[in-house]
């Protein structure tokens, strides 16, 4: 959950003049991004946050925010997809797909975007398709796979509290909140080099039950699973519970990740083009 898109009155992006890659668009890799749904006066919107795109152009890839897909148009996109990037959101994954009823009526929910993020979600890891998401596409991604989460991870015994002070400027909710120790031997490990780092919090919800066949990647002080990946799927995997989208430019083991994750989607799109130009 992304609490900073309740401010309509601060910037959201942290990439506001992304560098111009000097490779032709055509050419550059094709990102999915799923967008939300969203009401705006009296009529329903799709909307992505512009830090998203502005990562996925860090990545070295083009992104193409897109709205709900029924089943047909989901195969034809993954036809011309090189990759997938799942965004956080203000919404939840509805309860229901993890056997729950809701615990806070008061928070968002967006059942279309589950409707069809989960089943991109487990095609995307099934034809190995590179998938890197963040907050509520990781959220997703555990759901997606069996998983199940703490609806609220502060009222759970012995978790910190991870949501930001909505009263405190942007800069100071995205800021680092704490560390996260890494797993030995993972995909985290291996993308970014190091054992512990800091990150930003802003979630109220975490992974409880870890679905089938994902593998931990990193932990916070309190034990929250903060990174996974889906250790048997055939591409680059790469699930965070933080924002590495904020200020990511700025930021080494933000740019370590989105350029294994564009690196992942050039070579999708060589193997996938095959010998034709």
């Amino acid at each position: 959950m992304t609490p900073s898109s309740h401010h309509s009155n601060v910037p959201v992006t942290s990439a506001p003049n992304v560098p111009a890659t000097a490779a032709p668009a055509a050419s550059l890799p094709l990102v999915l991004v799923p967008a939300c749904n969203k009401m705006l006066g009296d009529h329903p919107y799709h909307i992505a946050g512009k830090k998203y795109a502005d990562a996925v152009r860090l990545a070295g890839c083009l992104p193409l925010v897109v709205p709900n897909a029924d089943p047909a148009e989901l195969q034809a996109l993954l036809a011309i997809a090189d990759g997938v990037f799942l965004t956080g959101s203000p919404s939840n994954v509805h309860p229901s797909h993890f056997d729950e009823d809701v615990l806070d009526l008061s928070l968002p929910l967006d059942p279309a975007r589950d409707a069809w993020t989960l089943p991109l979600i487990r095609h995307a890891l099934a034809v190995g398709l590179p998938l890197f998401t963040i907050c509520r596409g990781t959220q997703e991604t555990n759901v997606a796979l069996g998983g199940s989460l703490h609806q609220a991870v502060h009222d759970v015994a012995g978790k910190a509290d991870h949501r930001a002070d909505h009263d405190k400027p942007v800069e100071v909710q995205y800021g680092p909140a704490h560390e996260v120790f890494v797993e030995p031997g993972g995909v985290l490990e291996r993308v970014v080099g190091r054992a512990r780092f800091d990150v930003n919090s802003v979630h109220g919800q975490a992974v409880n039950r870890l679905g089938a066949g994902l593998r931990v990647e990193a932990r916070a002080p309190d034990g929250v699973v903060e990174a996974f990946s889906a250790a048997d799927a055939k591409g680059f995997n790469l699930c965070v519970q933080w924002h590495p989208e904020w200020q990511a430019a700025g930021n080494d083991v933000s740019m370590r990740m989105l350029t294994a994750f564009g690196q992942a989607c050039r070579q999708w799109k060589e193997g996938r083009r095959g010998p034709h130009p």
